[in-house]
């Protein structure tokens, strides 16, 4: 086995199954014009949850079951790819050969009940738990270390109850510096800040409030801005981020005027957001001032239409800048755009692996 390089690497995209019987990783090439070939499919030896949703607080539409972002995830270094298997409680760890093929390093349990999001800094690795309700939805989250070898321990005294103990934590997300991590908390609308300490343990939450309702996808640029999405006010939002953890309101809750804006990612150059707005099947592109303000440049249908409506979810930039990629949810496909100029998108394709899957949950792409 080769493992992976920084320096050559295969250009490859991946989603998630989330299914009931065992979860998977699909795997697309992904040729110098951004368009992608199905390739493999990996067993994570853990279980989604089908189209069961993760909490009885969102919609039983099977469309978004884990009500996350961040349920499939990259180190930063690209060596390491993570994924949730909220119907066993547990994560999988995989390392990415220089082909981008998939080789399992460990599957872990995650602490607590249904995990939905995960992030990494360095070799620390935090999942949230949504909780379920045997044990009253205590939602949480912990850490663990990752070892050279892609295996995973867990750091004793990680782990630590959100703003209320039934928050429904949409995603978790570092800051650039590694120095704090924020959940965004879907039912309570606070953003609940945590500081890292040297021993990869945390202390808080400094607990914030939402600018809008039904805070869901997190991002940061490597300014620190930190732009969240709002699924209630189908909105987005930047905050600059304090040292005692609190939140700085820059641009509050620019409407799009779609439904259920959730995910949000943003081009290398940081000058523009998308966001995923599912039950409208569309993606809205924002511009970001240098002071970190918002302005929506427009939308676009995530797949042509002529075709079956897909609803996007989770989404990924390159990190050439070129294309935008968002995973149908309802279908199981990925959906392929060139980045214009103007942060514009257009449409080049829409791709399908062998069996496309209702309930796929999680994209990344390296």
């Amino acid at each position: 086995m080769h493992v992976s390089n920084q320096y050559f690497r295969t250009s490859m995209v991946y989603m998630m199954t989330n299914m009931k019987a065992m979860n998977e990783i699909i795997s697309f090439y992904r040729d110098k014009n951004g368009m992608l070939t199905f390739k493999a499919s990996y067993p994570t030896y853990g279980r989604g949850t089908g189209t069961r949703e993760v909490s009885t607080a969102t919609a039983n539409d099977g469309i978004d079951p884990l009500a996350s972002q961040g349920s499939l995830s990259l180190s930063r270094d690209g060596r390491f790819l993570f994924a949730v298997n909220a119907g066993s409680n547990s994560i999988s760890s995989f390392i990415i050969t220089d082909s981008g093929e998939l080789v399992l390093a460990d599957v872990k349990p995650s602490l607590g009940a249904q995990p939905n999001s995960l992030d990494v800094f360095g070799d620390l690795l935090y999942v949230s738990n949504v909780g379920n309700a045997a044990n009253h939805f205590a939602s949480n989250i912990t850490g663990f270390r990752i070892e050279n070898n892609g295996r995973l321990t867990h750091i004793s005294g990680s782990t630590h109850t959100l703003s209320t103990i039934n928050a429904q934590p949409a995603q978790i997300v570092f800051t650039p510096d590694g120095s704090k991590i924020v959940v965004s908390e879907l039912t309570t609308n606070h953003l609940s800040v945590f500081n890292v300490n040297k021993n990869g343990t945390v202390t808080g939450p400094i607990i914030n409030d939402s600018n809008g309702m039904g805070p869901f996808g997190s991002y940061f640029l490597s300014s620190g801005l930190l732009l969240v999405t709002e699924a209630g006010s189908n909105a987005l939002s930047s905050y600059s981020v304090s040292d005692n953890g609190m939140l700085n309101v820059i641009s509050g809750s620019v409407p799009n005027g779609q439904k259920t804006t959730c995910w949000v990612v943003t081009t290398p150059n940081e000058r523009f957001a998308y966001t995923t707005n599912t039950l409208s099947g569309t993606i809205t592109t924002y511009r970001i001032d240098g002071n970190g303000t918002l302005k929506v440049v427009g939308h676009i249908a995530s797949t042509p239409a002529s075709t079956a409506t897909g609803l996007p979810t989770d989404a990924g930039v390159s990190k050439d800048g070129r294309n935008f990629y968002t995973l149908n949810g309802n279908q199981g496909t990925v959906s392929v755009f060139k980045i214009m100029e103007d942060g514009r998108l257009a449409r080049l394709q829409v791709a399908a692996w062998t069996y496309p899957y209702f309930g796929s949950q999680g994209l990344a792409v390296l």
